[in-house]
């Protein structure tokens, strides 16, 4: 690679994409026939048409692309756009990774400017596993021109996954105004929303001076005639005989099966509508969105709100971390904001208008506030980014350490010998050498011993985006060589300590008896 003096990207159509580009041609034509000989207006088979233009146009978009890249700088090339940019204004090149719904993770590359702006080019892509080998070569030839021509800020390839610092927040943050403006609208809908409820309870039968105003209680006698239950999410339904005092009326699917044809029932009518049927055996009642309830999910949209607004602040808070480093988890925040749940929502179903003149509800709520930010102190200090020496475990933690064999929650990423595939899950401490086993303990079965005497620590950092999905937030990675062959370690901070101790301290011991020979 570092000998190639040009890289051409080109998409690569099957037949399924011709065939489609074919249909789409075919869509624009029918619609441009069918528009023509109406006049100018649509029809069903016009919208189809323009609907496989659409489509068309999108794969024409694609197999049109073009991406290049020599000694003078990186091109790409589109069907609406050309874009190039010397090799000196490219600060790296990346991998910038989303997920799909069937699993697979879609990769493109990524260009990072000298001026901090990002850019995704269109080639070369990934969808599946079997693409990846064409899309790694095609992004080290890239980025051995990057090298031979330019001055990349890192010599590792970046990847940017939705766990990495360097992922945008817009989409969160969004998402927090948006469930903000919820709870806001809910809040102020609260007043209302108790007015009428009291004014249902307080309600009396009309009397001739009352029953204009409509705030009284009208009573009408009706004879069902038939029901009709509708499905789950169907519409249930009352029918009356002769129409009267009206032909039908949507109720609930429960509601409707406490009756049956020929009951005789009163219509209680509130406000112009009916509230109440009352009969023999079964009595429905018009639920009431009352004020406890509007408060309760304004409370629940705001503290949803802090999921969003969690990530966004993780993200700001780890703004100085390399972009492709993994975030910490923003499961603590969420923890905290569960918490609020346990006191805040009974406080405004109990108290939703009297929660500053209660003084119930202002201790409560002083209790529960102070309760809350004790829980986000510890989330704060929980979701710290810990930087390996952070971590570094003194000779009093080792002298804490217990005694015997214990199993640590570690794995090797790469496959090798003691580690065939991937299938270590933890490693073993004590009592023998160490080695790599697929479960918890208590036993060395199916356990395959560690060669000690050929590993080297390199260097230990926390997690990247390249090394997947499978390594927790708040691991570490620890970069080791085997013989010549690099491969990655990752366990918790003190737990990879350990054993990063236990390896040096049995390579040493051998080294110590090879010598004494």
């Amino acid at each position: 690679m570092t000998d190639t003096r040009e890289v051409i990207c080109r998409p690569h159509p099957s037949r399924g994409l011709w065939f489609v580009l074919g249909l789409g041609a075919a869509g624009a034509i029918l619609a441009a026939l069918r528009m023509a000989y109406r006049g100018g207006l649509p029809d069903p088979w016009a919208c189809g048409g323009l609907l496989a233009a659409s489509v068309g146009f999108g794969c024409l978009y694609w197999t049109t692309a073009l991406v290049s890249a020599d000694a003078y700088g990186l091109h790409s090339r589109t069907l609406l756009r050309r874009w190039s940019r010397p090799w000196h204004d490219v600060a790296d090149l990346r991998v910038y990774m989303q997920y799909s719904r069937d699993g697979y993770d879609f990769r493109r590359v990524s260009v990072l400017l000298r001026d901090g702006r990002t850019r995704r080019l269109p080639l070369p892509w990934s969808t599946a596993v079997h693409h990846r080998p064409d899309f790694d070569a095609q992004l080290d030839a890239l980025r051995a021109l990057h090298r031979r021509y330019g001055a990349p800020q890192s010599s590792h390839v970046p990847v940017i996954s939705y766990r990495a610092a360097g992922r945008g927040s817009a989409g969160w943050l969004v998402l927090c105004v948006l469930l903000l403006a919820g709870a806001g609208l809910a809040a102020w809908s609260v007043p209302s929303a108790g007015a009428e409820q009291r004014a249902w309870q307080s309600a009396v039968p009309c009397t001739t001076e009352t029953a204009e105003h409509g705030d009284c209680l009208t009573t009408l006698p009706a004879v069902i005639a038939r029901t009709e239950v509708g499905t789950v999410k169907g519409r249930s339904r009352l029918y009356f005989a002769d129409g009267r005092p009206l032909e039908r009326l949507s109720i609930s699917r429960e509601g409707v099966q406490g009756f049956q044809p020929g009951d005789s029932v009163e219509l209680t009518l509130w406000r112009g509508q009916v509230r109440e049927i009352t009969g023999e055996r079964h009595v429905w009642r018009e639920h009431f969105t009352g004020a406890g309830d509007v408060a309760v999910t304004a409370a629940a949209c705001a503290l949803a709100a802090g999921c969003p607004g969690a990530r966004v602040l993780l993200r700001l808070r780890g703004r100085r971390l390399p972009d492709d480093e993994v975030l910490p988890s923003a499961g603590p925040f969420t923890g905290a904001l569960a918490g609020t749940a346990l006191w805040l929502l009974p406080l405004c179903y109990l108290h939703p208008t009297t929660l500053l003149t209660s003084p119930v509800a202002i201790t409560w709520a002083a209790a529960g506030s102070l309760a809350t930010l004790g829980l986000l102190a510890w989330a704060w200090r929980a979701t710290r980014a810990r930087t390996p020496g952070e971590a570094t475990a003194g000779a009093a933690e080792a002298a804490q350490e217990p005694s015997g064999e214990v199993f640590l929650a570690a794995r090797f990423l790469e496959h090798t010998d003691y580690n065939p595939h991937g299938f270590g899950t933890h490693i073993v401490l004590g009592d023998g050498p160490p080695a790599v086993t697929p479960h918890p303990g208590p036993d060395r079965f199916a356990a395959k011993r560690i060669p000690v005497e050929r590993l080297t620590v390199k260097d230990v950092r926390r997690a990247r985006g390249g090394d997947g999905d499978g390594v927790p937030r708040s691991w570490h990675i620890a970069e080791v060589d085997d013989a010549g062959r690099p491969v990655r370690l990752a366990a918790a901070p003190a737990d990879l300590n350990r054993i990063i101790r236990e390896l040096d301290g049995a390579g040493n011991h051998r080294d110590t008896v090879k010598s004494g020979r």
